[in-house]
């Protein structure tokens, strides 16, 4: 790292922070807490002035990529351009300041804005109803499979196996083991789509749910779809819809239509609300009107023009966030729902679609295109050919870094060998595309020219190639115990016992 930390820039000389007197009547500290709780000396903060600590935290800011700076091809996570009149809608006073605990009576427009934005939502996929609540996409993905589990069990039915494809996404298996399902895999054919046959050969009376994403996680269009919900139905079980890649297809065609029973949507993917960062994300859960009986409570009902939320629900499977989920994900995405409209949503998938067939037909020539084309918004190439100049996508991933593009997903998914997964978007120009492509060319030519010279990339970063191997070895030493490391916070010598290891965040192994 190019910066210090705020402790090593720290001078003694410096006046400590000062902080407020809390003001607050009533007995002191020390009476409420006993006296033995009390600092006998003040917090090691660091000592720097306030245009100091704003330039240390400005520089830092500066090392971290963001779609503000360049494109972000992220395969299957849609990295998309936030616009800032989302922002604005989810800054707003009424908004904003609202409290969990109001009167209802008080937050009409705010359940006015959940009514609606559930309304668009079940319009655009094609389901009876909408739950807000779920924090992300994997949420969203449980919550869906929990309900699915109380319609069996409301039917009396003993089913213990979901089945997931093996190109789906690593969240999928995770959800359904989480849930306390088997987890069955299902095989893709040739041409990179799910196996009818082996599909066939696993559905069961034991089967609760086939967890299917469509376009599937190699960019391609499940075309026997209709017959792939005809035979999950026929066994009683019920179809899933993983919507990380509804991107391709907004106000095009609709999971509901396609006979999916539960439907999960990311609005920080295909509504542009913030991506990353540990949220706050959102994931809401589409039902057909079989499963709106177990929708988690609350849901925000309409009487007579009043809004209210309803805890009343006897088979619900219960709340499963607080309060109504991150409220502030929802403003956003009924901004951009509002701003867009039908038309609007539709060309942006039209143009998601136009991008990635684009780019795709740009570098064919120079990675390897494991399935026939067209793709729908992402696409997945493959190093192998380079297999022989001794390169892998990892050393295309980190050359990509010294190119000023963040690096697309790689080894994923599992069953393309070298895999490059890429997700231009609807939202970059044919200019960045162009030069993306250009980057890609170029580093390709180096590697069958000078392939020892992209091992060694990226070389103008703050960081350089790091260690990974020994990384997870020593992260899996310090998950078994055997190991100190990681070391991921830093300690001031005056508090660090005299046995450890003075080991800052830049010599960490992570």
């Amino acid at each position: 790292m190019s910066e210090p930390l705020s402790f090593e820039l720290s001078r003694p000389a410096v006046d400590p922070p000062r902080l407020p007197e809390a003001e607050v009547a009533g007995p002191a500290p020390a009476d409420v807490l006993g006296r033995e709780m009390l600092r006998a000396r003040p917090p090691g903060l660091p000592r720097l002035s306030e245009p100091e600590i704003m330039r240390h935290y400005s520089r830092l800011a500066s090392l971290n990529y963001s779609i503000s700076e360049n494109f972000y091809p992220l395969g299957s996570c849609t990295m998309k351009y936030n616009p800032v009149v989302n922002e604005a809608a989810a800054a707003l006073s009424g908004f904003a300041d609202l409290h969990p605990y109001q009167d209802e009576d008080s937050v009409q427009g705010a359940l006015e804005l959940m009514w609606r934005l559930e309304r668009a939502l079940c319009a655009i996929v094609g389901v009876e109803r909408v739950t807000l609540q779920p924090a992300a996409g994997a949420h969203g993905e449980w919550t869906a499979l929990r309900m699915i589990a109380a319609f069996h069990h409301s039917r009396e039915e003993n089913r213990t196996e979901v089945l997931v494809p093996d190109s789906a996404h690593g969240t999928n298996p995770a959800s359904a083991a989480l849930s306390g399902f088997h987890v069955i895999e299902v095989r893709s054919g040739d041409d990179g789509r799910i196996s009818l046959a082996d599909l066939e050969s696993k559905l069961s009376p034991r089967t609760a749910a086939l967890m299917l994403t469509n376009p599937n996680t190699l960019g391609l269009f499940e075309r026997e779809i209709l017959d792939i919900a005809e035979m999950v139905h026929a066994t009683g079980a019920m179809l899933y819809y993983d919507g990380a890649n509804l991107n391709a297809f907004m106000g095009i065609c609709r999971p509901g239509d396609m006979g999916f029973d539960a439907v999960h949507m990311n609005l920080h993917k295909t509504f542009t609300t913030p991506h990353g960062g540990g949220g706050p994300g959102a994931g809401p859960v589409g039902v057909k009107s079989e499963l709106v009986p177990f929708l988690p409570a609350p849901t925000v009902e309409r009487t007579n023009g009043h809004l209210r939320l309803d805890f009343k629900r006897p088979q619900s499977i219960g709340r499963v966030r607080s309060f109504y989920g991150n409220f502030g994900m929802l403003v956003r995405a009924y901004t951009y729902i509002l701003a867009m409209g039908g038309d609007g949503l539709s060309q942006a998938s039209q143009d998601a679609v136009l991008s990635a067939n684009y780019l795709r037909k740009l570098v064919e020539g120079d990675l390897d295109m494991p399935h026939e084309g067209p793709c729908m918004h992402e696409f997945v190439a493959s190093a192998q050919n380079l297999h022989e100049e001794g390169v892998r996508a990892l050393d295309i991933a980190k050359a990509l870094l010294d190119r000023d593009f963040y690096a697309p997903t790689v080894y994923f998914p599992l069953v393309v060998p070298e895999a490059i997964m890429v997700e231009p978007t609807e939202t970059e120009s044919k200019a960045t595309l162009d030069a993306f492509a250009g980057a890609i060319k170029e580093i390709v030519a180096k590697a069958k020219s000078d392939p020892q010279s992209l091992h060694e990339e990226p070389t103008k970063l703050p960081v350089g190639r790091l260690d990974e191997v020994s990384a997870a070895r020593r992260i899996n030493a310090y998950l078994q115990g055997l190991s100190e490391d990681p070391v991921l916070r830093w300690k001031a010598p005056a508090e660090a016992p005299e046995t450890a290891p003075q080991q800052t965040l830049q010599e960490s192994p992570c």
